[in-house]
């Protein structure tokens, strides 16, 4: 009871400047345990109550290469090489926030995809509860995280607009995602390959406009002979 009451009394904070705004970032034992775009100190450590059950304290800037793995994460020049602390997270949450990880910057893939690619397909629902209680949001991407029927969907760490603005800075044309939610297309084919991909699969964005064929399902795109892509895996 000591050690974890010590542990969460060692816990500090910082603020790095990205273009996304003020990423305050709290850490103990320089491994990361939350983080969020906020707008003031007293909000973050309230943040941080709720979080991690403790308020930290204010340092002037993170310590050593923290907020340069930061930037370099949030410009897209590399992913997060630094540590993150997952401790009061369930082997599930765990695992689902590590296989978000692999989504690469300027895409999105599905609750459901994120449940297929973990071995529980059945569990769309409760990747959506894990993604939720996402303690490091934006360092563990849960915003390229979308519905499966291609709508934005629900962002804990500052709602849809937050969500969309972070996916558009990536490089996400979110408004085209919109446009094909509401025509319920979820694959985009490649006439020239005869590859299907999820829409923002880097294989996908290749094709020219010309080449590109339209998906509502995968037995659509199967009857019409195409195969499924081997890098954004969409079946």
């Amino acid at each position: 009871m000591k050690a974890v009451k010590d542990a969460l009394n060692n816990v500090r904070y910082a603020q790095v400047s990205t273009p996304l705004g003020q990423l305050y970032v709290a850490y103990r034992d320089r491994k990361i345990c939350h983080a969020v775009v906020a707008t003031t100190d007293d909000a973050f450590e309230r943040a941080c109550v709720k979080r991690l059950g403790a308020r930290p304290m204010r340092d002037a800037r993170p310590p050593g290469e923290m907020a340069k793995q930061v930037m370099d994460h949030v410009t897209r020049r590399r992913r997060f090489q630094g540590g993150l602390d997952l401790n009061g997270l369930t082997p599930f949450q765990r695992l689902v926030l590590e296989k978000t990880r692999e989504i690469p910057s300027g895409e999105v893939r599905s609750y459901q995809w994120v449940a297929r690619e973990i071995g529980a397909k059945r569990a769309v629902r409760a990747v959506g509860t894990a993604l939720a209680k996402n303690p490091i949001p934006v360092l563990i991407p849960c915003h390229r995280v979308v519905r499966t029927d291609g709508r934005i969907g629900h962002y804990s760490a500052g709602g849809s607009t937050m969500k969309s603005k972070i996916l558009a800075f990536e490089g996400v044309d979110v408004e085209w995602l919109a446009r094909l939610a509401r025509r319920r297309i979820r694959f985009v084919g490649n006439d020239a390959s005869r590859i299907f991909c999820l829409p923002t699969c880097q294989v996908a964005c290749r094709a020219r406009e010309s080449q590109a064929v339209y998906f509502a399902t995968q037995r659509d795109a199967a009857r019409r002979g195409y195969r499924p892509c081997q890098y954004c895996r969409p079946v």
